[in-house]
């Protein structure tokens, strides 16, 4: 025994003095001295940090479980029965099962804009670009603050701070007034040192232009003067209701989105694009640079967006994943060609004649020519064969909206996919809001307009293009709200325009309606059927901090009605 006890321990000593030293770190680490370098002339290492922030982004596209946002409203639902976005709207959604948890990286992405502001000076750039990538950081950060203000209310905000192990992390939130205040004033700093887009080389097309920050900005404070935080959150506890929004309701917080939007809108280089119909809206979204893009995500050409999301009956190298299923209540919202609201019966065969052209550039329908074949979502048709395990319409619809034409082609080809984050169209339509809440009626009717006659609606023998002359505050409203639900679908704006509403016990409860098309003969027959039933609750206004954040944070406090 004492043998064995004698040779284990001279066995440890030799492994012990074998070893010279322990990594502190792992070998691959970067540091920040190597990223942020005296010696880096041109700041490669430093303006590649950068960069690589921007990929933190929300990604848009089919994001949430494989599914767009919109897949959570009224406007669509997953053709897989199996998401995970269905706890958005199914009442079970908690601060542990949350599809949508961006608590996390919208914190990296604070995090990594502070540290490269506090490091940035030690690098010898020229002056112009110095000032260009300060700026670029602060509306990345502040875009970062505003996604997490949107979802979770008020926030902690951190300044410039960049935390250690060490330090105490336990930080309370600020409240919903300090964030807005400090999310324009960061904008207002970004703005005034990034370059117009019109100096934007082509090369450089994603990076932040000016009117981002600004468009930001204004968007920011079309919420904050919306009814769910303009005094009217629904929180019983006070201390709650300070940090989801404004104590008192004021109708001049719409102000300040009015001057924000006229400040873009003077600057005068973006602007809708030449051209009218369901392929200029189109276009909007497959041609890479244009005026109506303000910010959106960079990616390469690829053919993702077809073939996850058209129709099923294709097979490869057009095979698709048919992913997303617009509703009937979707289709509902789309006018007559002349602007006038639809007023016929979802089961009318001729439904789709004569109506917004955007419908034809965002819904594929039975009977449209794609792929070079007319589609088919009847009982039992190509696009809707009803085999077991597969994945299909729900509603007869499937989306078409940021695809190319392919209607006679015969296979995919790699196209320009960037989700917009800012678009002027959304600039038009905060501004007519805005104004609209303010009781300038015509000055918002200025702003639709040229939006609906972008679309191809008819101008009508008083280049209305279907308002109605003396139309109502409240009547304009109603259609400035539906006007967003076409042009801006599968953006990201409906799920939290419902809410910042407070619409949500009107269009996220009840059941949504698809259509069910039965082939007999020549003849296809039109029925109605639902295909979801949504369940809203008052505590979904606003989305549940992550329960493991709770846990870290002895003063972080969970919002209404979560745990």
């Amino acid at each position: 025994m004492k043998r064995a006890i004698y040779i284990l321990l001279s066995v440890m000593v030799i492994g012990t003095s074998s070893c010279k030293k322990f990594e502190q770190y792992p070998e691959e680490r970067i540091f920040e001295s190597e990223v942020f370098d005296p010696k880096d002339v041109n700041g490669v290492q430093s303006t590649a940090y950068l960069m690589a922030i921007y990929s933190l982004l929300p990604s848009g596209f089919n994001r949430v479980d494989g599914d767009f946002l919109d897949a959570a409203t009224d406007d669509a639902v997953s053709s897989f029965y199996g998401s995970g976005i269905t706890l958005f709207n199914n009442g079970q959604l908690t601060s542990q099962n949350s599809p949508e948890n961006n608590w996390a990286t919208s914190y990296t992405i604070i995090r990594k804009c502070n540290v490269f502001l506090q490091n940035i000076g030690v690098v010898p750039l020229v002056p112009e670009m110095m000032k260009r990538q300060v700026a670029e950081a602060r509306f990345l950060r502040a875009f970062a603050y505003f996604e997490l203000l949107k979802r979770y209310g008020g926030i902690p905000l951190i300044g410039e701070q960049v935390f250690g192990l060490e330090d105490n992390l336990d930080l309370p939130r600020n409240t919903y007034a300090e964030c807005v205040d400090y999310i324009a004033a960061q904008c207002d700093l970004a703005s005034a040192d990034l370059p117009k887009g019109s100096t934007i080389a082509a090369g450089e097309f994603g990076r932040v232009p000016a009117e981002a920050a600004m468009a930001l900005k204004c968007r920011l404070f079309v919420y904050a003067a919306s009814p769910l935080f303009n005094g009217e959150g629904f929180e019983s506890n006070p201390e709650l209701k300070v940090l989801t929004g404004y104590t008192n309701a004021d109708p001049a917080r719409w102000d300040k989105a009015i001057a924000a939007a006229e400040a873009l809108i003077a600057v005068g280089y973006y602007k809708l694009p030449a051209g009218t119909g369901s392929a200029a809206y189109a276009a909007v979204f497959t041609t890479k640079i244009n005026t109506d893009i303000i910010l959106s995500r960079q990616s390469g050409n690829s053919t993702s967006i077809e073939t996850t999301n058209a129709p099923v009956g294709y097979v490869a190298p057009a095979a698709s994943n048919g992913r997303t299923s617009p509703t009937q209540n979707f289709l509902n919202a789309f006018p007559n060609l002349d602007g006038t609201a639809y007023a016929g019966s979802s089961t009318n065969p001729a439904q789709y004649d004569n109506r917004d052209p955007r419908l034809r550039a965002t819904i594929f329908y039975n009977g449209v020519l794609w792929l070079n074949r007319p589609i088919q979502t009847y009982e039992g048709g190509l696009d809707k064969p009803n085999l077991s395990l597969r994945v299909q319409t729900r509603t007869s619809y499937y989306l078409r909206k940021f695809m190319a034409d392919f209607s006679t082609s015969t296979s995919y080809s790699n196209q320009s996919h960037n989700f917009p984050y800012f678009r002027y169209a959304e600039v038009l339509l905060n501004y007519a809001e805005a104004l609209n809440e303010r009781g300038r009626m015509e000055d918002a009717v200025k702003q639709i307009i040229p939006i609906r006659a972008r679309a191809g609606i008819t101008a009508g023998s008083n280049s209305r293009y279907g308002i109605r002359a003396g139309i109502t505050q409240t009547e304009l409203q109603t259609l400035i709200r539906n006007e967003r639900r076409i042009e801006l679908s599968f953006e990201e704006h409906r799920f939290w325009d419902l809410r910042r509403w407070k619409l949500g016990n009107t269009f996220l409860s009840g059941n949504l309606s698809g259509l069910q098309l039965n082939l007999n003969g020549s003849t296809i027959g039109f029925v109605s059927q639902d295909v979801a039933t949504l369940t809203f609750r008052e505590k979904y206004y606003h989305l549940p901090i992550p329960y493991a954040e709770i846990i870290k944070n002895r003063k972080l406090v969970q919002n209404e009605g979560y745990y």
